[in-house]
């Protein structure tokens, strides 16, 4: 396969996943979040598609390893990137069981607490995939300027995280937090992904 569809399978998946993750997070997520029980009583199906649809994150999330992995093989960091890319999707695969319970319980608490175990280990694999971003930022030879916005975003994943679980008072910051970590990462992961289906493979 040559570099060039490699570039776009890359790009595309990468597509995949903004689109997936936006739905089962300010879709079915934050719903259940706010409205437990009511959700899981009358949008059970699409609490059925965002379980799906962070399935396929996951699925994707390795797609983009293996084609980052063909991409960049030469360097030395690429294959440490890729380990830690992939971990990333191991947990995200795995703390979807998590939300596979909410659609048996039948407690708001219950389906919150499923859902906070959620999110731990989801913060625990975020913390990974910015140790990946910030290698990713080290690895790709240019454009300059996405690498930079990787490596801030990169970065900002694992402060937040670590805020999460250091910080007594981080609800109250959580807002600041979130800014923080979406604006370089749509910055630099969507103009990335721009880049790879437009000119990645063609030098």
């Amino acid at each position: 396969m040559n570099v060039r569809r490699i570039s776009i399978i890359t790009g595309a998946s990468y597509l995949i996943i903004f689109f997936a993750a936006i739905f089962a997070n300010f879709f079915v997520l934050e719903s259940l979040k706010q409205n437990p029980l009511e959700t899981i009583a009358e949008q059970n199906m699409m609490v059925r598609w965002g379980i799906m649809a962070f399935l396929i994150t996951a699925v994707f999330d390795v797609v983009v390893a293996w084609g980052l992995f063909e991409l960049y093989s030469k360097h030395q960091l690429t294959r440490l990137s890729t380990y830690f890319r992939i971990l990333h999707a191991v947990l995200m695969g795995g703390a979807v069981f998590s939300l596979v319970l909410t659609l048996s319980s039948d407690s708001a608490p219950e389906i919150a607490s499923h859902v906070d175990t959620f999110n731990i280990i989801w913060l625990i694999g975020l913390f990974f995939f910015g140790v990946h971003l910030i290698l990713l930022s080290a690895i790709i030879p240019k454009p300059k300027w996405i690498a930079f916005f990787l490596l801030v975003s990169g970065i900002m994943y694992m402060v937040d995280t670590t805020a999460h679980f250091v910080l007594p008072e981080y609800d109250r910051l959580a807002g600041i937090f979130l800014a923080l970590v979406a604006v370089p990462s749509i910055l630099g992961e969507m103009a990335f992904t721009v880049w790879l289906l437009v000119k990645g493979g063609k030098e």
